[in-house]
């Protein structure tokens, strides 16, 4: 581990004497932790916050992506606001709003109160999480240090998605579903003085303004769509119902792409995707997390409704799961020296698919150790693997300018992929359960929603292994 962390930063940006890089790392690791924790951590106790304040089964599924959809669609506004307005400053600012939304999402008495909660915790999120990464990537010199530090950066975010099930079982068994949103206050409370009295700030000196409208309409344009898509669940896909959301959706992303072309300083420069690093990554982040996204959601509703685990029991069998990924994500860096980031990233998600046909075989009268800890195993060992190769190549050939958009439009694609693959896959498995609810039926419906992400995931590979581009990694043993 390095003893200091040596600012890279270019010319015109505010530095002064570097933090030690445990404790940079410790701080930004902290802040991710608690921003990928929430996408998951909520999975166990639906069944408790639906029960408590009557959420319907809409309701129940836009506590999930309230959260990813404002996440995904307002963090390329977050990694630009990072390098306009100071990495530190957008930092605080982003996890004091998301620790604010924690605490009213922990109070909420109504449905609506709830999922507004939520929809708020993921713009401080989309602003927190981008800002993590661009202070780790010019903290650290290019090479070696900065790969490692990468690597924990994600291996860290992919074990907060793990041991969510693990953090909501306990806290929903023990205590109450609202403490999987209270725990983020005391946490949050404490990350936020270390960050204000140790992060040191650096930002670019630029004219360029933040493009809101921008970020609006992405985000409106992907709500419409995932809308409209868990409206075929009941109305059909040709029913009006289905229908006009998915259009309205498709024409604002439309007049998203065209302001974008337009503005002078467009949230998403349409140029970087000429750069086949950013381009092809972020097209396969897309395709990976539509179908890895949504693997906790549909072990946590299968362990509970058809296996009858306790909060607690569904999340002690995920376990395994989160030591697999972050092995994986630690793993990547030397294994990525040795086959590189392409090699390990298409190695990684054929891993993980595998383990995704073999999930969707599960039964109403599967059993732990023969139904979900080998698939288990197989996805999350994957997901370690794929994710720390594919976040390389989409931020190797940027210009350090644009490192922090760069690393919102790579998290923006692994979140906008994830909501949609969510309402995608729950439809898919709505389809087959087709309003029965015993156990048999149930797991057919989970089965089919992990076959289906299998399905995704190949179109993922074929991408990667046609379009990434070929590159050694920046890593060596060490």
């Amino acid at each position: 581990m390095l003893p200091t962390a040596r600012t890279t930063t270019p010319p015109g940006t505010l530095n002064r004497s570097a933090a030690p890089a445990w404790l940079v790392m410790l701080l930004v690791c902290a802040g991710q932790f608690l921003v990928v924790l929430d996408v998951s951590v909520v999975n166990v106790a639906l069944p408790a916050m639906r029960s408590g304040l009557g959420l319907s089964e809409l309701g129940l599924q836009w506590i999930v992506n309230a959260y990813v959809i404002t996440f995904a669609g307002f963090m390329l506004l977050g990694g630009r606001a990072a390098d306009l307005f100071g990495r530190k400053r957008i930092f605080v600012v982003g996890l004091a709003l998301f620790t604010v939304a924690s605490l009213g999402g922990g109070l909420a008495q109504e449905p609506w109160q709830l999922i507004a909660a939520r929809t708020v915790q993921g713009v401080g999120a989309a602003v927190l999480s981008p800002a993590t990464l661009t202070i780790l990537t010019t903290s650290f010199p290019a090479g070696a240090a900065r790969t490692r530090a990468i690597a924990t950066w994600t291996a860290v975010g992919a074990g907060g998605g793990a041991v969510g099930g693990l953090v909501g079982g306990v806290l929903t068994e023990f205590l109450s579903w609202r403490w999987v949103l209270l725990i983020n206050v005391p946490v949050g409370a404490l990350v936020l003085a270390g960050a204000a009295r140790w992060l040191t700030e650096s930002r670019q000196r630029t004219g360029r303004r933040l493009d809101v409208p921008g970020a609006l309409l992405v985000t409106a344009g992907l709500a419409l769509v995932a809308y409209g898509i868990v409206q075929t669940e009941t109305h059909g896909w040709v029913s009006a119902a289905a229908l006009v959301p998915l259009a309205a959706g498709l024409v604002v992303v439309a007049v998203f792409i065209a302001v974008e072309a337009r503005t002078k300083a467009p949230l998403m420069p349409l140029g970087l995707f000429r750069l086949r690093s950013v381009s092809a990554a972020n097209a396969a982040m897309v395709l990976a997390g539509a179908a890895m996204f949504s693997m906790w959601y549909f072990l946590s509703l299968y362990t509970q409704n058809v296996l009858s685990y306790s909060p607690l029991e569904a999340g002690l069998a995920f376990i395994p799961h989160s030591l697999c990924i972050v092995l994986g994500s630690k793993a990547a860096p030397r294994l990525m020296h040795r086959l590189g980031a392409k090699t390990l990233a298409v190695t990684g998600a054929v891993i993980s698919g595998c383990g995704m046909l073999w999930q969707g075989t599960m039964g109403a009268d599967g059993s732990y150790l023969g139904t979900l800890l080998g698939p288990g195993i197989l996805m999350s060992l994957g997901a370690g693997l794929t994710a720390t190769p594919i976040a390389s190549i989409a931020t190797s050939g940027a210009d350090p300018a644009d490192q922090g958009l760069v690393a919102g439009l790579m998290n923006t694609s692994r979140q906008m992929g994830g909501a949609l693959g969510l309402s995608v896959l729950s439809t898919v498995a709505a389809s087959r359960i087709a309003g029965g609810h015993d156990p048999a039926a149930l797991a057919g419906g989970y089965g089919l929603a992990f076959h289906v992400g299998a399905a995704v995931l190949l179109g993922s590979i074929l991408l990667m292994i046609v379009a990434l581009p070929r590159r050694h990694a920046e890593a060596a043993h060490g």
